[in-house]
Parts: structure tokens; C-alpha cells; sequence
């Protein structure tokens, strides 16, 4: 299993700052937010320390932007420390990807949100049974999986469809 080395915190907070904040951003009126830019000095010295990376540039973000961090750097607050270091490591992780990675992850969120609600669902729950595994357990079933040829993974898929559909589980259709 490979270890992550410990970043700063900072920077994992900025991409997930960032990342929240996108879709604000594109939304954004040009000429600003109600309620008008925030000078950095305003900022409280716990919100200065979480959005340091910032300082530089703070006075010159669109109201939008500013406000889509602060929103952020509250998230991030009110974050418990298992939870900060999860998004530290999934941060790492995005900047260890190449731009094909990070495209074909792009891609999978894309489908997935395309999904209907009781799919994601059920989704989410397999994915959650597979998480709880013992991780040598996990370990074993990612080297299967990755062991099948096209065709095994296909076979695969259409026997667990199959016995969901036993169970009377037929969301997935």
C-alpha cells in the first residue's frame, strides 16, 4: 500500500476551495457579488491562516470567488481531522494523476451524475460494502478485477445484475 507523504494542509484545502468554488466562479457576474469585496485585513486571523495561499492575490478576486472560499474555508473549519486528512490524500492524489487520468476521472463523474438517483444509490452502497472490507480482502478483489480480460469483466457484471434481479433488486435496469 502506498503512503502518501504528509502535505500542508493548506494546499489540500485550496484544491478543495478551488474545486467547490468552480462552479461559482463560472456562474459569476463579472461586476461582482452582493455584498462587494472582502478586504483581506477583514478576514478574521482564523480565516487569513486557512486562505494564506491567497493573500497575494485577495484584494484582486471578484467578490464572487472570495465568497465561494470563504464559504470553503468555513467547510474545511468545520471539518473533523480524519475527514481533512482524507481530503489531503484524495488532493495528492489528483496532483500525482496525469491529464488522462484526471480526464477519464472527469469522464466517470460525468456518467455517474448522468446515472438515475436509485442507481447512484445503489452505487454508492456497493461501493461503501467494498470499503468496509478488511483491506486484504479489497486487495484481492482489485487484483481480480484488474486480472480479467474485457470479456471476464462483462461476465462478471452480467452475473451480479443477474442476481440482483433474483433478489428482486432491479435498479440498474
Amino acid at each position: 500500500m502506498r503512503k502518501f507523504p504528509k502535505c500542508p494542509w493548506l494546499v489540500a484545502c485550496a484544491a478543495a476551495l478551488i474545486v467547490g468554488a468552480l462552479p461559482a466562479m463560472a456562474d459569476a457576474d463579472p461586476q461582482g457579488a452582493p455584498g462587494g469585496s472582502v478586504p483581506w485585513q477583514q478576514l478574521s486571523p482564523e480565516q487569513q491562516r486557512v486562505l494564506g495561499q491567497f493573500r497575494g492575490r485577495w484584494d484582486q478576486m471578484q467578490p464572487v470567488q472570495q465568497q465561494a472560499l470563504l464559504r470553503g474555508a468555513q467547510r474545511w473549519e468545520s471539518m473533523s481531522p480524519d475527514q481533512r486528512q482524507r481530503i489531503e490524500q484524495r488532493a495528492e492524489q489528483w496532483r500525482n494523476m496525469t491529464p488522462e487520468q484526471r480526464d477519464e476521472a472527469r469522464e466517470r463523474v460525468q456518467r455517474f451524475k448522468q446515472l438515475p438517483p436509485e442507481e447512484q444509490a445503489r452505487l454508492r452502497e456497493e461501493f461503501k460494502r467494498y470499503r468496509d472490507l478488511p483491506p486484504a480482502e479489497r486487495e484481492k478483489r482489485r487484483e481480480s478485477w484488474e486480472q480479467m480480460s474485457p470479456e471476464e469483466r462483462e461476465q462478471a457484471r452480467e452475473k451480479n445484475r443477474d442476481q440482483r434481479e433474483k433478489r428482486g433488486d432491479k435498479r440498474d435496469r
